[in-house]
């Protein structure tokens, strides 16, 4: 049985064929990943960034949990939202997840 499967391979099984065909299968998955999941997060990651860099008082936001308000007050690391007349919160800047457009 065993030489029968040798008879039938080319070569009696010997593999043929491109030394480098290994190399450029990784470099391969390596740009398909890099297309399908890297360079897309990078892209998400700087729009929040930039996102966050333009954030004024006033700006009317929801966070990553939901919470919808307007900004009071704005520090380097904190965020004061008004949620309701008179209620505000503090948040970390990190969490706005997008800003709406004025009501």
């Amino acid at each position: 049985m065993v030489s029968e499967a040798f008879a039938m391979a080319a070569n009696g099984g010997a593999q043929q064929g491109n030394p480098y065909s290994g190399i450029i299968m990784l470099v391969l998955m390596f740009a398909i990943f890099y297309f399908l999941l890297i360079r897309p997060q990078q892209k998400r990651a700087k729009q929040h960034r930039e996102l966050l860099d333009a954030l004024q008082v006033g700006d009317q936001v929801v966070t990553a949990g939901g919470i919808h308000g307007r900004i009071a007050t704005l520090q380097d690391t904190v965020v004061t939202l008004e949620i309701a007349t008179g209620v505000k919160i503090k948040v970390n800047r990190a969490s706005i997840a997008n800003k709406k457009a004025a009501e």
